[in-house]
């Protein structure tokens, strides 16, 4: 074991999925020392992700779309702080640029070699390479020379009464009753073959409203809108009677997690809203096209149900994903039908 640690940065400047994942991480290390002072740097546009975590002292904000002299001068701060050891678990140039010269780093253990193995020639090689654990697991082996310990348990993301009270007030503003239970949707994805059809997940959440009789609120960024506008429009028309509200490009993150919690389930793909919603220990079903269990992002927690087309000979073909799919045939999404997943979700529903 290594020395008591007093004074800790942690480095995740993005994204949503990456920064969510990594709250087991301090939680787990603000447990073993709970007089350290845990300090978390995050691009600016995520900082919301983080600033309400009670296992964190401070956040250490780099500006959204940060200059070469930014980055300098958080470089500056940073070792000037300090800290006694930094945990660099995004390891790429901007952070190790941030964290050189420190007295004391760690890093994650990414295994990028298994992981072009496995993309390029599917061949999987984690074994050789320590295994392949989840995302939080991964962040966690950073610092197991200090004696802290994974537990097991979900990530977590903390919001604002006022960030609730907002999120509360859309929903009640689209129809939808205080208290009542809602079908989730985040059919968006950074990445284009990530992205189950629509016209199925349109099909899916008409399947579960009718069963169910709950409202459906579609989840997703700005530029989703129109993406969950034309899902919208095929759940009304195959279930007339049904309430729907598009809250794309109109919720924050926070916000975002607030109305999450009216969900008796969500449906996702391989996104950050997914691991948001399993932050908020919300029954999911996640869908996984390109992307595979060993790259460590399938959802933690035991609410979770994943839906992919195993053996597939052409997947994984990417680790972060595409535009589209390499192959032209997008069989790893095309081949899960709505009838599959609305399926899963009964299952995960009645669980």
């Amino acid at each position: 074991m290594q020395g008591v640690l007093h004074k800790t940065l942690v480095i995740r400047l993005s994204s949503v999925g990456d920064i969510v994942l990594s709250s087991p991480l301090v939680r787990a290390l603000h447990g073993r020392y709970p007089a350290c002072q845990i300090d978390y740097c995050v691009k600016e546009e995520y900082a919301d992700l983080v600033r309400y975590n009670p296992h964190l002292t401070r956040v250490v904000p780099f500006p959204t779309g940060g200059t070469p002299g930014d980055l300098h001068r958080l470089r500056r701060l940073i070792s000037s702080s300090g800290y006694d050891l930094i945990i660099d678990i995004h390891d790429s140039i901007r952070s190790r640029y941030i964290a050189a010269g420190a007295p004391a780093v760690t890093r994650i253990n990414k295994r990028k070699i298994a992981r072009a193995i496995l993309v390029a020639l599917k061949r999987d090689v984690y074994d050789r390479f320590g295994g392949a654990p989840d995302v939080p697991a991964r962040y966690l082996e950073a610092v197991r020379r200090w004696d802290v310990a994974d537990d097991g348990l979900p990530p977590e993301i903390y919001f604002t009464a006022e960030t609730a009270s907002r999120a509360e007030a859309l929903l009640e503003a689209g129809g939808i009753a205080p208290g009542a239970r809602v079908i989730g949707l985040c059919p968006g994805a950074r990445h284009g073959n990530k992205m189950w059809p629509g016209e199925r997940f349109a099909a899916c959440a008409a399947s579960l409203a009718a069963r169910h009789a709950m409202p459906v609120v579609l989840f997703g960024a700005e530029e989703e809108r129109e993406k969950c506008a034309a899902i919208e429009a095929g759940i009304r028309a195959a279930l007339p009677q049904a309430v729907t509200v598009n809250l794309a490009g109109r919720l924050s993150l926070l916000e975002t997690a607030a109305a999450m919690d009216r969900c008796a389930l969500v449906v996702t793909n391989d996104t950050g809203l997914m691991h948001i919603a399993a932050a908020r220990r919300i029954p999911l079903v996640a869908v996984f096209g390109p992307t595979v269990r060993q790259f460590g992002f399938f959802p933690r927690g035991m609410k979770s149900t994943v839906v992919e087309h195993t053996g597939l000979g052409c997947r994984p073909c990417t680790h972060i994903g595409l535009p589209r799919c390499p192959e032209g045939h997008f069989r790893c999404m095309n081949d899960i039908s709505a009838e599959t997943v609305a399926e899963a979700a009964e299952k995960r529903m009645s669980a």
